[in-house]
């Protein structure tokens, strides 16, 4: 009977996970509502509007066939290192970094589009690569260049935890790969011997938020007070929260960036351990969703490609929440589907629909 009712193409998507989604885009509502002191604008409105949008684009990217994707791997990757450099042109400057191109209905950052546009052209190389040559020379450099280019670029804007974003998910295809273990170790040496050069070469906002996480407590009225102001929030939840609407910290403007890279801690002081528990779960299983995909794909490319997109949500969420938490500099990473704004939530989306792609095939080749 379901088959004679819901169209072939609506019911092969994966609606355990699209609902697991939706209720997380609707629990960011919820919360932004609240964050603006009981309005939907001017967050929730506005977000929810960019959320069926995009959940509709993503919808439509599942039934795209991986063919395309791997043809466009290269081209949307050049497009993307193309437009970095338009931002650094012309781009729009807010909160002292040039980092948006402004479209009028939405300021796109480009260098969010990247953190997938990484993972897909770095799995169209290794898929290409033959496998004799992954141990030589040659399964190293090229990366390199497609993972430094980018992350450069993006440095300049500056925007340190996009471009960190962008290494992890590059270093996760390599790893993914199957490059010699030796390689990572000794990166992670020279990475280790390189930090201080390059905690001297970084803006004196970058290095302060380094100080300030390792001794937060060292100026907490000053370039402490946002990840103070964070813990009190997170802390005096407490198991289930002081209610909906019911928050002091963002309420009384002493949680700054409470709807944006601070959502979770706006939402943990109403919803409390529990609420918290809950959101982290379900991210997870969006995670593991997506990395089953990956188990259960049958070629290189969207083996990589599934597993990569994966982690890349994995990583916006492990780094937001250690930074809102004080495990982590704070780097401006937002919150997927809750945090405000329109970029990262498209770049999530579009990883979500590649995955529903991709998943789609795998199932298909059973």
């Amino acid at each position: 009977m379901r088959d004679s009712l819901v169209p072939a193409p609506l019911a092969q998507l994966p609606w355990r996970v699209i609902l697991l989604v939706l209720a997380i885009g609707g629990f960011g509502l919820v919360v932004l509502y609240s964050a603006a002191g009981g309005s939907v604008r001017p967050w929730a409105l506005n977000q929810g509007i960019r959320f069926g949008v995009f959940l509709g684009g993503a919808v439509v990217l599942a039934r795209v066939p991986v063919a395309w994707l791997k043809t466009a791997a290269f081209p949307v990757y050049l497009g993307l290192v193309a437009l970095l450099f338009v931002v650094e042109l012309f781009g729009f400057v807010g909160g002292g970094s040039q980092r948006w191109l402004d479209l009028g209905f939405i300021r796109l950052q480009p260098s969010e589009l990247m953190k997938p546009g990484i993972v897909l052209v770095l799995a169209r190389f290794y898929d290409r690569l033959p496998a004799g040559e992954i141990r030589g020379v040659n399964a190293l450099w090229p990366a390199a260049v497609l993972i430094g280019l980018p992350a450069a670029l993006v440095m300049l804007q500056p925007d340190l935890g996009t471009a960190l974003m962008i290494c992890f998910g590059g270093v996760t295809i390599l790893f993914l790969a199957g490059l010699p273990l030796r390689l990572f170790i000794g990166a992670a040496a020279a990475v280790a011997a390189a930090a201080p050069i390059a905690f001297g070469m970084m803006h004196e906002y970058q290095r302060n938020r380094v100080l300030i996480f390792l001794s937060p407590e060292s100026d907490p009225l000053g370039r402490g007070y946002h990840i103070s102001q964070s813990k009190i929030a997170i802390g005096s939840g407490g198991l289930f929260g002081k209610g909906f609407l019911g928050g002091t910290q963002s309420h009384l403007d002493y949680l700054p960036e409470g709807h944006t890279d601070f959502v979770f801690a706006t939402m943990a002081e109403e919803w409390g351990l529990a609420g918290g528990i809950a959101i982290i779960v379900a991210y997870l299983l969006v995670v593991l969703w997506g990395l089953n995909v990956g188990l259960s794909s049958k070629g290189k490319f969207e083996r990589l490609a599934a597993t990569g997109l994966s982690a890349t949500i994995f990583f916006y969420v492990a780094i937001n929440l250690s930074m809102v938490m004080g495990m982590a500099p704070v780097v401006g990473i937002p919150l997927p589907l809750v945090s405000f704004g329109g970029s990262a939530m498209m770049t999530v989306l579009l990883c979500l629909g590649m995955l529903m792609a991709l998943d789609r095939q795998a199932r298909a080749a059973r």
